[in-house]
């Protein structure tokens, strides 16, 4: 009989390797600039790519992985991927994924934070991309060797962090057949990539949430003119952008309006739902930065719970045909264009969420002005499969231990693309997806951080989730 992982011990393991070494190499991480190619098209001549994925080759050829190979796989004209393989002590096969790709500085940042320079204040390491998705890479591996300095056996492990993430991997589909026949057929995939509800307990992803996103163009004139010579002659561009977003978006609650974008919510996500909302209480709105003191919403935490994870919504991310306020003339503005950030319930059709859309919104133009909707991306979201007992029970015992509180599942209000394309490709797999972006790490927005001590104990609980896969599989 195999003996058990020590607690304490892979707890003091943990800690060290985050402290002595993951931590200072996410400094590194932050660093560099490196954004997604959509947000950086000219990233390849760049060099932040190269440089990341370099970083992360470096400090994995550092570790003492029991027969790890290390490689920066290419193909050209694609972000790199970095692929680790981990022999085990069973041809069984675990893959654990993340990303290196970062999202935009964005503005907003506090005085003394930047998105590029780290700064640790009351345990939180701040800076873009430490928490999405730096520590995936760092967490992957200290968590196997946690159990290889205890002599637990474990899986045959493959780690792929992609590149391409936050564009919508829209590189990684060539990986993944390029690597087919190294990844094998997976039978667990633990993705170090989601939000945790709070920072107290270990979280489990059931669902993501797809997402549309294209762009909305209203032109009325070919150039401005003088808006008191046009004004009530020529439609303004704006209301119409306004009067077309109310054909898919009830002005007045934000539900969306196209039965083409709304699913029935299976009862069990509304169960998890409810425990989730249960235990997270008013935390489920307030730990957002409101503009206004002391916000209260119309809902129940259970309606906001499924609002995020299970219902369709619509943001405008950005806006064009707008000039600065000190360059706002007494213009008639030629044209208007926004863009359009449609969230989709996980089961959703992605493609004919966004045909429903374009229809909606062309169909519709009104008199004297072009409309035109272009989709720029759409992907489908993703529901996980039923956890298996030996999951459901490892996940507990894992939070138990490493945290002192019960696992709890929850859906996410975004998207990670790749756990849709595994869900199709290896439909019997069993997923762990979570993550340390919990109440206030703020990924994607300004002053984002990473919890470190979260960080050590989410390490932890993988490992006694490959432990516990391991010891299943082995009957």
């Amino acid at each position: 009989m195999n003996r058990s992982l020590d607690q304490h011990a892979a707890e003091a393991f943990v800690g060290a390797a985050w402290d002595d070494s993951i931590v200072p190499a996410l400094h590194d991480y932050i660093r560099i600039p490196n954004k997604s190619p959509h947000f950086d098209p000219d990233w390849a001549a760049r060099g932040h790519m190269d440089k990341a994925v370099a970083l992360l080759e470096a400090w994995c050829r550092e570790q003492p992985v029991r027969g790890m190979t290390v490689e920066v796989v290419r193909i050209e004209g694609r972000t790199p991927v970095l692929f680790l393989d981990i022999p085990g002590d069973s041809d069984d096969v675990v893959l654990l994924y993340g990303h290196y790709d970062k999202q935009p500085e964005f503005t907003g940042w506090e005085k003394d934070l930047s998105p590029w320079e780290p700064t640790i204040r009351d345990g939180k390491l701040y800076g873009r991309g430490g928490a999405d998705d730096g520590y995936a890479t760092f967490g992957s591996l200290a968590a196997i060797r946690a159990l290889q300095e205890q002599g637990i056996p474990h899986a045959h492990c493959v780690v792929l962090i992609e590149g391409c993430e936050e564009s919508g991997s829209f590189d990684l589909p060539y990986y993944i057949d390029k690597l087919a026949d190294r990844i094998g057929s997976p039978d667990l995939v633990v993705c170090l990539d989601a939000e945790c509800g709070n920072y107290d307990q270990l979280w489990c992803t059931t669902s993501l949430r797809g997402n549309l996103t294209g762009t909305l163009r209203v032109d009325v004139l070919t150039e401005g003119v003088h808006s008191g010579g046009a004004g009530g002659i020529v439609p303004n561009a704006f209301r119409v952008l306004r009067q077309l977003l109310a054909h898919v978006e009830d002005e007045s609650t934000g539900r969306i309006l196209l039965d083409a974008l709304h699913v029935d919510i299976p009862e069990q996500r509304r169960a998890q739902a409810k425990a989730a909302a249960e235990t997270l209480g008013d935390t489920v709105y307030a730990k957002y930065p409101w503009a206004v003191s002391n916000p209260k919403p119309a809902e129940s935490p259970y309606e906001l719970v499924l609002n995020n994870n299970w219902r369709p919504t619509l943001s405008v991310t950005g806006a064009d045909g707008l000039p600065k306020l000190v360059d706002a003339g007494n213009v008639q503005l030629p044209f208007n264009e926004v863009k359009l950030s449609f969230r989709l319930p996980p089961t959703c059709d992605a493609e004919h969420a966004a045909a429903a859309v374009e229809e909606a919104l062309e169909s519709n133009a009104p008199p004297l002005c072009k409309v035109r909707f272009e989709a720029d991306s759409s992907m489908a979201g993703w529901n996980a499969p039923a956890v298996s007992d030996w999951l459901a029970d490892s996940m507990q015992a894992a939070s138990q231990a490493f945290f002192g509180k019960p696992s709890m599942y929850m859906g996410t209000g975004g998207t990670i693309p790749f756990m849709g394309m595994l869900g199709e490709k290896f439909p019997a797999a069993q997923f762990l997806v979570t993550g340390l972006l919990g109440p206030k790490s703020n990924a994607h927005g300004p002053n984002e951080f990473l919890h470190i001590e979260t960080g050590k104990r989410l390490t932890g609980c993988v490992a006694k989730v490959l432990e516990d896969h391991y010891r299943f599989r082995r009957g």
